[in-house]
């Protein structure tokens, strides 16, 4: 059955059940009428000049939101994520789930700001006025910020430990990690790289899938926080790929992460 559109005028019929028409007006001194035409009354459309400005902010404002509260884009300037993620693509990082209290788990690919000077000695190219502007808003990735991405390893209560060559572990569990770079290793055999570490509460220990060439929590354990990214520090969880299309892809939770009983023992 289709909507019921109701006349709420006052419910008067025109001819054959048609809408009535409106009342004449006052006449003129001689008898004639006239008549209330919509036309006459409608206020006259604005020029599509005039109401460009008032809708590119409109435009601008929602991008802001969208931006600061629900999807913001990032450029992957290394390969330390390689072949998850090449030099150059952009990803979208989803900021909404952090808003209902949802936190990093392990197997997610993570956007963080800097947490005490990883990217020292990597200086980031200073953006100009208009990149820093449309960056602002949010209509192309960010660009000059401290950020990083990697994919969470640890979470709180975790026992992360490499041996050797690998194969990494997680609470005492070997994982099966076919997301690391082709001819790595998923543990480097120099001293950071062999490690054993719990990682303590509102923190996570994160690792590039390029094993060796990603400058990551192994490489930061003598910093002020052992290694760890702050939950305060992270930005959001990267969920696709959305630029160039030929890399076009999303990036799930990897099943390694969700074999029974990788949590640890309480």
């Amino acid at each position: 059955m289709g909507d019921v559109v109701i006349d709420a005028r006052d419910g008067r019929d025109g001819p054959e059940g048609g809408p009535a028409e409106e009342a004449d007006a006052p006449g003129d001194g001689h008898g004639r009428g006239r008549k209330r035409g919509r036309g006459a009354e409608a206020k006259r459309k604005r020029p599509m000049w005039q109401e460009l400005p008032f809708l590119v902010v409109i435009a601008l404002g929602l991008a802001f939101l969208i931006k600061t509260f629900l999807l913001q884009a990032f450029l992957i300037p290394s390969g330390s994520m390689q072949n998850t993620l090449q030099v150059d693509d952009r990803v979208l990082v989803d900021k909404l789930t952090p808003w209902f209290g949802s936190e990093p788990d392990r197997g997610e690919v993570v956007v963080f700001r800097d947490p005490d000077n990883w990217l020292l000695g990597n200086p980031v190219p200073d953006p100009n006025a208009a990149q820093k502007f449309l960056s602002f808003i949010g209509l192309m990735p960010a660009a000059g910020e401290q950020h990083l991405i990697k994919r969470v390893i640890g979470v709180a209560g975790d026992t992360i430990e490499c041996s050797g060559t690998g194969p990494l572990k997680v609470n005492g569990k070997p994982l099966s990690e076919p997301y690391v770079y082709a001819g790595n290793t998923p543990c480097s055999s120099d001293e950071p790289g062999q490690f054993k570490v719990t990682v303590p509460n509102d923190r996570i220990w994160v690792m590039g899938d390029h094993r060796q060439s990603s400058a990551d929590s192994r490489y930061h354990q003598t910093d002020k926080n052992g290694g760890m990214v702050p939950l305060s520090d992270v930005v959001g969880r990267a969920v696709v790929v959305a630029w160039p299309i030929t890399h076009w892809s999303t990036l799930p939770v990897p099943d390694t992460f969700k074999q029974p009983d990788l949590a640890p023992a309480h």
